[in-house]
């Protein structure tokens, strides 16, 4: 009985690093489980069964054609089709969005929304919530919490938006609390009739933890991310598959290194900050271009840089401009960091597209460590991956404890 007691206990502690191996891909097979959670062959079996019977995962027995341990076939693992999701919400310059984002970073339904942000920050987080309520009710689906991404650093504990400098909310709005209070006037619950909880984080920190676990940042130990979005600048590091977030939430503030002395006066008070220098608002205005009301500033980058970069030399004026400035700050960041991998996000991933040489040229004249090293930069991969993120800080307390995270004794 004590055998089996144990046995039993060890299988259902596994459950968590199970989920996240199989959430991060990690596990396509059990085989795979087996070795990777250092356990038996009947425990990672149990435990696979156990995930299943969740309503997580998905455990498929037929041949895969490669033999599993002693020649035997492994089981397929993936994640559960109709499974729970997380509600993922983004707030931006130029209004938000809303998603459903199921286990293995799967998007499962967005809802996008354009408004002009108000002061009220409660107004916009109202919206988003909204959309995503509709989003629930139009799938069916199970909740298992919600996470918002926002353009701040937000601080910890608190949860409030330090410094959200492109968007007219006061600063330390309490978006973590706003947030919560949103949801439960939704009416959004989890399995045991509760409340959902929800998250709230920067949007290019979440940017970055979604492409670790599921795109271009995956097996980096180090990884630094670079994007700017609506407008400004974020970076993010992530070291051993965690987020590094300094000491009360605020830590990669890249925005704001000087890369142009001279420059025009950023909203932190210095010059020439990446902030100002290397986002959307920066590349029209460098191309001479005048920013329209109809889409959004980083669609207009997009769109003038994809349609006239071969045929404008204003436009490709502009683009060395913005590469330069930005190799400029992230050879400062490597010479601090020496991260093992750099990604792109937003405009940047288009200008490292525009000309990969250029950029890694300037990050390699720069940096020590460029030079001797040659740290890989890499475009971002995800559609949505602030969203993402959002979801995988709703999903943390399942891939932490499964059982306590659903309500199952």
């Amino acid at each position: 009985m004590t055998q089996t007691r144990t046995r039993l206990e060890r299988g259902r502690s596994a459950l968590g690093p199970a989920l996240a191996l199989v959430h991060t891909g990690r596990a396509p097979t059990r085989a795979v489980l087996t070795a990777e959670l250092g356990v038996t062959r009947a425990t990672a079996g149990a435990v696979a069964a156990e995930l299943e019977a969740l309503g997580l995962i998905q455990v498929d027995s037929r041949p895969l054609g490669a033999a599993g341990a002693q020649g035997r076939p492994s089981h397929r693992l993936s994640i559960a089709p109709h499974g729970p999701v997380a509600l993922a919400a983004q707030v931006h310059a130029d209004g938000f969005r809303a998603a459903l984002v199921g286990l293995g970073g799967q998007t499962v339904a967005t809802a996008p929304g354009c408004m002009t942000v108000p002061a009220d920050p409660a107004h916009v987080i109202d919206a988003v919530v909204g959309a995503g309520a509709r989003l629930l009710r139009e799938t069916g689906r199970r909740c298992v919490g919600a996470g918002l991404a926002v353009p701040s650093a937000v601080a910890e504990p608190e949860g409030t938006a330090l410094n959200p400098l492109h968007i007219a909310w006061p600063a330390g709005a309490p978006v973590r609390e706003l947030f919560n209070r949103s949801l439960a006037a939704a009416g959004i619950r989890g399995d045991d009739g509760e409340p959902v909880t929800g998250f709230a984080g920067n949007d290019v920190n979440l940017a970055a933890l979604a492409e670790h676990r599921h795109g271009a940042g995956g097996g980096a130990q180090h990884l630094l991310c670079v994007a700017t979005g609506h407008r400004g600048v974020g970076g993010a590091l992530v070291l051993d598959g965690r987020l590094h977030t300094g000491s009360a939430g605020l830590a990669l503030e890249v925005g704001h290194l000087t890369v142009n002395p001279e420059g025009p006066p950023c909203h932190c008070g210095s010059r020439g900050c990446l902030d100002i220098e290397a986002d959307p608002l920066a590349f029209l205005t460098a191309a001479g271009r005048e920013p329209g009301p109809e889409v959004s500033l980083l669609q207009q980058a997009r769109d003038l840089l994809r349609e006239e970069y071969a045929t404008a030399p204003s436009v490709r004026a502009a683009t060395e401009q913005l590469i330069d400035r930005l190799g400029l700050g992230l050879a400062g960041l490597v010479n601090i960091l020496n991260p093992d991998r750099i990604i792109l996000g937003g405009l940047h991933r288009e200008l490292l597209e525009a000309d990969p040489e250029r950029l890694r040229a300037v990050v390699a004249e720069r940096s020590l460590w460029g030079r001797s090293g040659g740290v890989p930069i890499l475009p971002c991969t995800l559609e949505h991956n602030s969203l993402v993120g959002a979801a995988e800080l709703a999903w943390q307390p399942v891939l932490d404890d499964p059982l306590a995270a659903l309500g199952v004794g």
